[in-house]
């Protein structure tokens, strides 16, 4: 059984996903805010984390800056929720590793395919050895991308800033923001890090 920790300040949500969670199978633990959340983290190592972003104390922010930041525990999946849906709030959550980010009120069903894809990500990476051929961008293609959004999408999956991609690629860093939002509208996707993930699963297979 596949445990997940809740982190969400809000009793009433904390309990509504804790029995959602429950219901479909999954060993599902609480913590009302950060710190309780690192506490129930080390002690039971869950195998995703779903965290609220504004909180007393400690926010989501800074949980997961922690928890990325501890070797033995960065690669826990981790998603963020939160009733705050600026893109600026977004990009701060995906630049410090975050996995996926729910908006709320976020629909059961989308909860439950969330938490079931980053699961079985998880385990596809662990069991296979998990390298991706970056050499060309030519088989991101085959996803319904124009040659320079597969472009684009090659340096995103590498880590590579908005400014880094501009300079690499000679084009200017809107011109690489109108590009990744169309990846992100073609892949279906909401964040930089699903798109990369998609690009990455595509590299791995060798086109």
């Amino acid at each position: 059984m596949k445990t997940v920790l809740v982190i969400e300040d809000e009793p009433e949500m904390r309990r509504n996903i804790a029995r959602l969670l429950k219901l479909e199978g999954y060993d599902a633990v609480s913590a009302e805010d950060g710190r309780a959340g690192l506490d129930a983290i080390r002690k039971r190592r869950p195998d995703l984390i779903l965290c609220d972003v504004m909180m007393p104390g400690m926010d989501g922010h800074e949980v997961l800056r922690t928890l990325r930041a501890d070797p033995s525990l960065h690669s826990i999946p981790f998603i963020f929720l939160t009733a705050k849906g600026e893109k600026s709030d977004q990009r701060g959550g995906m630049n410090l590793g975050a996995d996926d980010y729910l908006t709320k009120p976020v629909e059961n069903d989308d909860l439950i395919e969330a938490v079931a894809a980053r699961l079985q990500r998880a385990e596809q990476t662990a069991r296979a050895e998990f390298a991706p051929d970056f050499s060309s961008s030519q088989p991101l293609e085959q996803l319904g991308l124009s040659p320079r959004e597969a472009e684009v999408l090659l340096w995103a999956a590498q880590g590579k800033t908005n400014p880094e991609i501009a300079t690499i690629l000679g084009i200017s860093e809107e011109t690489v923001k109108k590009h990744m939002k169309e990846i992100l509208s073609t892949l279906g996707v909401e964040t930089r890090t699903a798109a990369s993930l998609r690009a990455m699963e595509i590299l791995q297979k060798g086109g």
